[in-house]
């Protein structure tokens, strides 16, 4: 049987509904079942082997989804690329060795063999096992990106089992676990994924207004932005039940401001990794940080304060690092957490954690209460080198209108007083004019030149 047989079934039974929004028109069930068999009989034409490496580099278009299911139905071994990662793009494809390339251009997809002979273990077990794969690119924040290897079958399991259908967005792009989640959830329930063509506030929520969008998941920072730009204001919202977030800590403020200014809205934190997948997770409210996170195939457990995860959906491994998981099958996430009962709430990376005098210091925190600041737009908080404290608390922020570096430091210790602890208040403040996140809308706590 078709390991995506499930998908095919749920395309055949639901026919006439839409299945795609892109470029302001709706493709259904039935031309993504019609066109998933178009790409499965292009890629025996073209020689692609069974078990071969490839990449798609493309979008949530038509084509690319068809093209997509194609491959995995064809048990490759898929490296999906899109444009928020076009510098990286041949590093990603040296890394992954990738032998044949499916490259999207002027509407069009072509099929490029590379010459390429991929051979690491990894890919040795998914042909032997006749499994499609997977592979996902950390962000290589701290150094070069790892690259995870997926056995496809096993991330498919929990979309066997049916749930509710919802129109979303497809804001996480599907070179992400989480757009990998999104895409899936949304085909295997017969819902509607509604693409854009760029990720402003206006443009997503827009989408939201003209396509009755149910379902948008997104990461904080875009919310933050969505805030700022008060396009809120600019649209009709009323179709939207659900904003899932993740991908970074939400800054408190945030989630609080959100949730004021939408109470209807369900505001559900999310948690997943490449390394991994995407758990499931149930907030405790949604003007709450503290989350329920687990489900059929995954267990958690605290270590020394950090969250571990086993999970029947883990990757085989890394192409370009040593395993990470310990002897038993625990993933270190890295994260460290608090716990409360059967609740838990993410306080950041290990290695973003700032050491000022033995204190520790969480940059969420910190950024919570600096964006509650009159003036302030945005703010990444990170740790230097400090001969008597070990380390000091370091801010870059934007602001709304210029104002004076002195003028700005004073009304900042001013306001974060009552706020903060003293060690956690910024001793060095930069205002940038820069944009402090990634074309995922991720917080980017380094500076770019560092």
């Amino acid at each position: 049987m078709s390991v995506i047989g499930f998908l095919r079934d749920v395309f055949a039974r639901q026919a006439a509904a839409e299945a795609i929004v892109w470029q302001d028109r709706a493709w259904d069930y039935g031309w993504l079942l019609a066109r998933l068999d178009h790409w499965r009989e292009k890629l025996a034409t073209a020689g692609v082997a069974e078990g071969a490496v490839v990449s798609l580099e493309a979008d949530f278009s038509p084509d690319g989804v068809a093209l997509f299911l194609a491959l995995v139905e064809r048990c490759c071994t898929l490296v999906p690329l899109t444009g928020a990662v076009e510098r990286q793009k041949p590093e990603f494809l040296d890394l992954a060795a990738v032998e044949v390339r499916c490259l999207e251009q002027n509407g069009a997809i072509e099929i490029q063999p590379t010459g390429r002979l991929a051979e690491h273990p990894h890919y040795h077990t998914l042909r032997v096992r006749r499994h499609p794969g997977l592979v996902l690119f950390s962000s290589g924040s701290t150094g070069r990106s790892k690259a995870a290897v997926h056995d496809f079958s096993q991330l498919l399991e929990k979309f066997k089992t049916p749930r509710r259908s919802q129109r979303a967005i497809t804001f996480l792009l599907y070179d992400h676990i989480g757009g990998v989640n999104t895409m899936l959830y949304t085909l295997s329930n017969a819902g509607c994924m509604v693409t854009v063509p760029d990720r402003s506030p206006d443009t997503v929520l827009a989408a939201i207004a003209r396509f009755r969008v149910e379902l948008l998941p997104t990461s904080p920072t875009f919310l933050n932005l969505i805030l700022l730009s008060q396009a809120w204001q600019r649209h009709d919202l009323s179709s939207l039940q659900t904003v899932t977030y993740g991908t970074e800590p939400m800054p408190e403020s945030t989630l609080k401001r959100c949730h004021e200014l939408f109470p209807r809205l369900t505001l559900q934190q999310t948690y997943g990794l490449s390394e991994v997948g995407i758990l499931r997770s149930k907030s405790k409210s949604s003007d709450s940080l503290w989350m329920k996170i687990g489900g059929e195939g995954f267990e958690t457990r605290i270590v020394d304060g950090l969250l571990q995860i086993r999970a029947q959906s883990a990757m085989l491994g890394y192409l370009n690092a040593p395993s990470p998981f310990t002897a038993d099958g625990w993933f270190i996430t890295g994260d460290a957490v608090e716990v409360d009962g059967e609740y838990l709430r993410i306080l950041g990376r290990k290695s973003e954690i700032i050491n000022v005098g033995g204190e520790k210091v969480y940059p969420a925190e910190v950024e919570s209460v600096l964006l509650q600041m009159p003036g302030v737009t945005d703010a990444a908080v990170t740790g230097e080198p400090n001969p008597i404290t070990g380390a000091i608390v370091v801010a870059r922020l934007n602001l709304a209108a210029p104002e004076l570096l002195p003028v700005f430091r004073r009304r900042m210790r001013d306001f974060c007083r009552d706020r903060l602890a003293p060690y956690k208040v910024p001793a060095r403040v930069e205002i940038v004019d820069s944009e402090q996140y990634s074309a995922r809308f991720k917080k980017m706590r380094r500076a770019q030149h560092l």
